[in-house]
């Protein structure tokens, strides 16, 4: 199994435990860098050619204004030939109900058919809101599994629940455990 950890993520200043702090990595990103320990996957930033300002709240403006306006991000790296990969989990921070419109933007510039698609979503409290939906519909054809949600402000200690729902998807892990 050929699998691709496809993350976005947002460092600067987040929610986090219940307040705004300045972090210099991103939640989703130290998920992603677990996975992909733990699977052994190949890594992709999605990231937006045009960067999202640090402040926490000129971030949630803009990713209000791109939801609303059904924006899709220029991307700032050249996409992964998806064709290569069996499973894709897909990491993001849940923004506004919903993945950032730059997911959608990876999602919709690939063909995703027949792929299996797993989304680990980092948030706050509010879990994945609306984003299986909204990435079930941006990835044609793709199976889009129930996403998984771990709260970002403990992203440096989820590593068992990441180990968990690896089993639980059935993902062999490095060490040898599904």
């Amino acid at each position: 199994m050929k699998i691709l950890i496809a993350y976005f993520s947002h460092k600067g200043e987040n929610y986090f435990g219940g307040r705004i702090v300045c972090i210099h990595k991103g939640n989703t990103e130290r998920v992603a860098e677990k996975l992909r320990k733990m699977t052994g996957g190949d890594v992709y930033e999605i990231r937006s050619a045009s960067p999202y300002p640090e402040t926490y709240r000129e971030t949630v403006a803009a990713a209000i204004a791109e939801l609303s306006a059904g924006i899709r991000p220029v991307l700032a790296r050249k996409m992964p030939e998806i064709s290569a990969y069996d499973t894709i989990i897909l990491a993001y921070p849940n923004w506004c109900g919903t993945a950032p419109m730059a997911v959608r933007t990876f999602l919709e510039s690939a063909d995703f058919g027949g792929k299996r698609i797993i989304p680990v979503c980092t948030h706050e409290g509010s879990g994945a809101g609306n984003s299986f939906a909204d990435i079930s519909e941006s990835a044609c054809g793709a199976i889009v599994e129930t996403p998984f949600a771990v709260i970002g402000s403990r992203a440096e200690t989820c590593d068992d629940i990441l180990s968990d729902m690896l089993r639980l998807r059935e993902i062999p892990s490095e060490n040898g455990k599904a």
